[in-house]
């Protein structure tokens, strides 16, 4: 007698997808555009995904790598993950509108470097070498800060004084190893200063949690989210850690093999914290067409936060940039 194969089930994530950031910083490019009409100039990608990236600018977002590809007079709009002061100096000296959409808690950490930095410290900023938030924070206080990426970055790690030692974090990391760099870092320098609260952003943690708790029971898990995306990529890497046979990072449904659905009766399914749920909901509509269709959700957090748009974003900016262009030309 042939066994009966067991039932093919979804896990689904919860808290996943947008956070409050992420949220903000979409909506503020949205209203932008309705409120000054296109172009509205972003500096970087607004937040870490493709989908979002294409259709903001659809609606007339023109993303640009560097300040200095922004014409005179225009308006620049700050990505979600920060920038150093520098890039607000190169934006006045080309008179532009500019509209700030970083993170609050990305902005909580640039002005906790600069406390740290005044109070003469050497700053051990843990981080991914060449992301955009360790650089805009790196540039609050270049003179103090060093990057330690990973646990393996510890031992050539050096200081002025081991007793003014504090660190801070990305906000997108993996809580397990940011802690395990500094225990690393507490263990060589055990006068180590923590941050006045934990830097690691709470959708990041949720997003973690909620990941362990469904990659247990879980023979694939899914992520919904781009390739450059630093808290997506750390799902893939918790969900395999809490002991799922395999995890894989997916932009759209499209990009999913089925092959990797051979032996497997459980799919986890979760999205990054830049992640819009329509592209949630192809991967569950794509796994429903090949059986599974029932769907649990497994929640391990409750979240309500929200954050007012950038402030700018009630200023007429198309209005002062023109008088920055007069005066200029004047």
């Amino acid at each position: 007698m042939t066994p009966t194969p067991p039932a093919r089930r979804v896990l689904l994530a919860a808290p996943r997808g947008y956070c409050a950031g992420v949220d903000r910083a979409v909506i503020a490019v949205e209203k932008a555009l309705e409120q000054y009409g296109a172009p509205i100039y972003v500096r970087h990608e607004i937040v870490h995904n493709k989908y979002v990236v294409q259709t903001l600018e659809k609606k007339g977002a023109i993303f640009v790598d560097e300040t200095h590809e922004v014409p005179e007079g225009s308006i620049v709009m700050f990505s979600a993950h920060g920038v150093a002061p520098i890039v607000h100096e190169e934006a006045a000296e080309r008179k532009l509108a500019t509209i700030d959409a970083t993170c609050p808690l990305v902005t909580k950490v640039h002005k906790e470097a600069v406390r740290f930095a005044q109070e003469d410290y050497d700053i051990l900023l843990i981080g991914h070498e060449g992301h955009e938030e360790v650089i805009g924070t790196s540039g609050e206080a270049p003179d103090h800060i060093q990057l330690v990426d990973g646990p393996g970055d510890v031992a050539k790690v050096e200081v002025r004084d081991p007793s003014r030692v504090v660190w801070l974090s990305q906000t997108t990391l993996s809580v397990d190893e940011t802690m395990e760099t500094v225990d690393a870092l507490k263990e060589k320098f055990p006068q180590l200063v923590s941050p006045p609260s934990d830097d690691i952003c709470y959708a990041t943690q949720n997003r973690q949690l909620a990941v362990k708790e469904m990659g247990a029971d879980s023979d694939l898990v899914i992520v919904v989210g781009s390739r450059n995306s630093s808290n997506s990529k750390r799902l893939v890497e918790v969900a395999v850690q809490a002991g799922a046979r395999a995890a894989h990072l997916v932009d759209f449904a499209d990009e999913i093999d089925e092959a990797w659905l051979d032996g497997v009766a459980t799919v986890g399914v979760t999205s990054g914290a830049s992640v819009p749920e329509v592209l949630v909901e192809g991967v569950l509509e794509w796994l429903a067409r090949r059986g599974f269709e029932d769907v649990e959700i497994v929640k391990t957090a409750e979240e309500s936060i929200t954050f007012s748009l950038p402030k700018e974003l009630r200023r007429d900016l198309r209005a002062e940039a023109a008088a920055l262009s007069e005066r200029r030309a004047n």
